[in-house]
């Protein structure tokens, strides 16, 4: 058992009869009262995502688990499919359980947390950022460019990003995983 002073982002937790990961928290200290956390739970069975306020000292029941890399193969409908870059074991996840799929590229090495009770994969850590070939995108008007003018553009994965005018087909992006927003074009 753990308390409230050992969360952290990305630990996984049984709460509530189901297994969370905390994506955010906040250790607040008012100066009336006692001390509390606040955080942001998401379902790693459902996907939802909730807010909850733990009590200082509060006592959570941690769940071990291993991070293990494994490579996206591809995707056959709601199925995603890994292999496990050490042991060359495949896997299948549901669409759900990932943060971005939609950004997924063939070949992409991402991080897979497992169980080390049940053996089940968890969650799935996406890169920082990915890089990604735009395959469509509207030609930028001339004269649009006095503020911070975006264009949707289509990426090879199939997923629409916001980017600025002077992005054309063919051009090579950096996208945040975590938001899905454009980060700057790449030189080759």
């Amino acid at each position: 058992m753990a308390s409230t002073a050992d969360i952290r982002n990305g630990l996984c937790i049984k709460f509530n009869h189901d297994i969370y990961k905390i994506v955010e928290f906040l250790h607040v200290k008012p100066g009336k009262g006692p001390a509390f956390v606040r955080t942001k739970l998401k379902s790693l069975t459902s996907g939802k995502v909730l807010d909850n306020t733990f009590s200082a000292g509060h006592k959570i029941d941690v769940i071990r688990v291993e991070t293990h890399t494994f490579q996206f193969l591809y995707a056959e409908g709601n199925e995603y499919h890994f292999m496990n870059a050490e042991t060359f074991e495949q896997i299948s996840l549901n669409k759900d359980v990932l943060d971005a799929p939609e950004l997924l590229k063939e070949g992409t090495n991402v991080m897979i947390q497992i169980n080390t009770e049940t053996d089940l994969p968890l969650s799935v850590d996406m890169p920082a950022s990915i890089i990604l070939e735009v395959t469509y995108a509207e030609p930028g008007v001339k004269g649009n460019t006095a503020t911070n003018a975006t264009k949707p553009a289509t990426v090879e994965t199939g997923a629409t990003v916001n980017v600025p005018l002077f992005i054309n087909e063919g051009d090579k992006i950096k996208i945040d995983t975590a938001t899905g927003a454009y980060m700057e074009r790449v030189k080759e």
